[in-house]
Formats: C-alpha cells, sequence, structure tokens
C-alpha cells in the first residue's frame, strides 16, 4: 500500500490527495458516492461538513468496496469532495453509542478494516485537507484522539507502530500532535507528498498503473504482506506456494512472459486475469 499526499491513514494501499471525478452514485444525503474511471473505482466521501465517522459511514465505505468488486475494478481511489479529507469520528454518536452498550462501542470499525486488508486489488487514499483521528491531512495529519481523552481507534495504534516503529507511534498517538505531510512520509506512515495542484494527476497516474498491472499478482501481494505483519516472515513463506498459486496459474503472467522473450521487460499489456 502506498500514500500520497498533497503538503498544504485507515490503511490503505496508496494514499494521495485532491481528486475532483464526476460521481455516478450521488445520491442525496448518502455518504459516499461512486464512480468508474476505465477499470478504476472512485469511491468519493461527500458527508458534509467534516466526513465525520459513524456507523453510517463505515457501512457505506464498506458497501462502497463492495460496489468496486462487484464491477471488476482492478484498483480503488477513495477520496473527499468536501475541504477536508475527514476530521475523524463523529464525537457525539460516539458517546451516546458506547454509553448505551456499557462502554462497547459496535460501529463495525474492525470489518471496514478487514474489508481493506482483504480487498483484492490495489487501494489508494487520496488525502488533502484535515485528516486527523480515523481519517489521516494535506496539510496536518495525526491522531488526536489524545485530546478528548481517547487513544486512536480503527487499528490506529498498531499500526501507526507498525509503520513508524514503536516509539514514533508511541508518540503520534500519545501527544496527539498534527504533523507535516513531509515528516509523516520521512517515518513512512505514509508513501507520497505532492503539491496541492498535482494531488489529482498523481493520484489518477498511480491508480491507473496499479489498474493496468496483474490484478492477480497484486491481490497475491497484499495477502502476503498481510500474513507476513500479522504474523510473521516466517507464516507467510508458509503461506506463499498457496497464495502464488494463482500467480502463476494467471493469464496476465503467461502473457508477461510472452511479452518480455518477444519485447523485452515493461511491455506487456495485463487484462486482469
Amino acid at each position: 500500500m502506498s500514500d500520497v499526499v498533497s503538503p498544504e491513514i485507515p490503511d490503505h494501499d496508496v494514499k494521495v490527495t485532491n481528486t475532483d471525478v464526476p460521481a455516478e452514485s450521488v445520491a442525496s444525503g448518502h455518504p459516499v458516492s461512486t464512480t468508474m474511471n476505465e477499470s478504476v473505482a472512485v469511491l468519493t466521501m461527500q458527508a458534509a461538513p467534516y466526513n465525520l465517522l459513524d456507523g453510517q459511514m463505515i457501512e457505506a465505505i464498506t458497501a462502497a468496496l463492495q460496489w468496486a468488486r462487484d464491477r471488476g475494478a482492478r484498483a480503488v481511489v477513495l477520496r473527499s469532495s468536501l475541504r477536508h479529507f475527514s476530521a475523524g469520528a463523529d464525537l457525539d454518536k460516539m458517546l451516546a453509542n458506547a454509553d448505551g452498550n456499557d462502554g462497547t462501542l459496535d460501529w463495525k470499525m474492525v470489518e471496514l478494516l478487514q474489508a481493506f486488508d482483504a480487498f483484492p486489488v490495489p487501494i489508494v487514499a487520496s488525502v488533502h485537507g484535515v485528516c486527523v483521528g480515523g481519517g489521516f491531512a494535506s496539510a496536518k495529519l495525526g491522531s488526536v484522539e489524545v485530546t478528548v481523552g481517547l487513544h486512536p481507534l480503527m487499528g490506529g495504534i498498531q499500526r501507526l507502530v507498525q509503520r513508524a516503529g514503536l516509539a514514533r507511534g508511541k508518540e503520534i498517538a500519545m501527544l496527539g500532535r498534527r504533523y507535516d505531510a513531509a515528516t509523516f512520509e520521512r517515518w513512512g506512515v505514509i508513501n507520497k507528498v505532492v503539491p496541492d495542484e498535482q494531488l489529482e494527476s498523481a493520484t489518477m497516474t498511480i491508480a491507473q498503473e496499479l489498474a493496468h498491472g496483474p490484478t492477480v499478482c497484486h491481490g497475491a501481494t497484499k495477502k502476503l504482506a498481510a500474513i507476513a505483519v500479522s504474523d510473521g516472515v516466517a507464516a507467510a513463506d508458509l503461506a506463499m506456494p498457496g497464495i502464488q498459486r494463482a500467480v502463476f496459474q494467471s493469464q496476465d503472467f503467461h502473457t508477461g512472459v510472452r511479452s518480455y522473450r518477444e519485447k523485452g521487460i515493461g511491455m506487456a499489456r495485463f487484462e486482469g486475469r
């Protein structure tokens, strides 16, 4: 997974910021619209004013991922149509939900993370503006839950520690500061930073490159990476033969080998099968 952030993280495969793509499904009041750009599914959060995360938004993103899967998308872009990517959770709804469930928040946050991890093609997060809490930001990024007596939700702690290391991860979570995008890029939390005016083009360039790649291979890469992160390198080594079987049997692998022999490296045209 990569990230591109404009310098004005649910965990995704690529993060970029600022994309203005017309939406196919822009139902009034619906928190996430969907459209296809060739083989790229573009999922646009549009829950004014700040794309606050709550049970409805989480379910809407999950449903949008399924929409993309049903349409055979070979890459996905998650973006915002608003001024900011996300300002985190809706605290009023969170408090009411937790109080009504004996301190348990029954939003399907883990299920959303699992949906991102299990999605068979790369996901590009296009981040701009404020992106904090459950969200991640064009000018500033951070996990600021500590300022309201919480710690990062939606797996934020474990993923920050995983990406930035133990010391940095705890610093980000405990101090609740907002950091510039370049710092998070340097710490390995995000993949790439671009100027605001380049966000749309950078996002779609990466997404289209991924979508025109060997889709079966990309899916296997995601699976192996997830196993390595969760269970270790040894577990990934054991799982590798079974996961790679689909790659060896794919049409794209055979196409790639034939193209390499006939035209040289990097000339194959993959169909995602």
